[in-house]
């Protein structure tokens, strides 16, 4: 069974919409593009490295069409890594209309979109899901995820559609490896889902174990 990983830029109040640009999803969020100034080498790297390796890519219509009208054109330019991969490996969209699929490998998926998820993990080994935040809320809500790479930026926006945003469930994970920091204050985390639910405890009780 192959991963899904869920690639995802956040404000320190996880505000997730709309970081590359304005026009991504607009409506009414004038935030559009938060992300651009916060950029630097280190977080660029970090993204290209976390892109190797995929063999699918799992997108929301919206996020679809953006990389649509885009990476197809990329290819010899200064993307040309990433477009090469992005323009080769098949493509899933999650969209309840009907979207225009040109994108030379692309399909949409089926009504029962946890089903469909299930079947495309069984037949890939990497599947990335970039932006797409209402379908990362399906995602979260059936734990249809292994990884979470979440780079977070120090700025906070106060209004926008946040990374847990209606899909959220109790949901233990775990750190993959130490953060790293670029010099512009953004924090690369990235987290696996691990099993069980969180547990509680009473941060009052005494310690049984002192003196002992």
């Amino acid at each position: 069974m192959g991963l899904i990983h869920i690639e995802m830029f956040a404000t320190l109040d996880l505000v997730g919409q709309s970081p590359g640009g304005p026009e991504e999803d607009p409506a009414g969020f004038p935030f559009g593009g938060w992300q651009a100034p916060l950029l630097d080498e280190v977080s660029g790297d970090q993204v290209g490295a976390a892109y190797q390796g995929t063999d699918a890519l799992l997108l929301g219509r919206r996020t679809y069409d953006i990389f649509a009208a885009y990476w197809p054109h990329q290819e010899g330019g200064q993307d040309n890594e990433i477009a090469t991969m992005f323009n080769r490996i098949p493509k899933y969209v999650a969209s309840r209309a009907t979207p225009d699929l040109s994108w030379a490998g692309s399909s949409q998926l089926g009504p029962d979109l946890a089903a469909a998820v299930r079947e495309i993990r069984d037949r890939h080994e990497n599947i990335k899901v970039v932006g797409s935040l209402n379908l990362v809320q399906t995602l979260l809500r059936e734990r249809l995820f292994d990884r979470l790479d979440l780079w977070v930026h120090p700025i906070v926006l106060g209004v926008g559609k946040k990374l847990f945003d209606g899909g959220a469930v109790p949901t233990n994970l775990t750190l993959l490896e130490p953060p790293v920091a670029s010099a512009k204050g953004t924090v690369y985390l990235r987290y696996g889902l691990a099993d069980g639910a969180p547990a509680t405890g009473d941060m009052s009780a005494p310690d049984r174990g002192a003196g002992a």
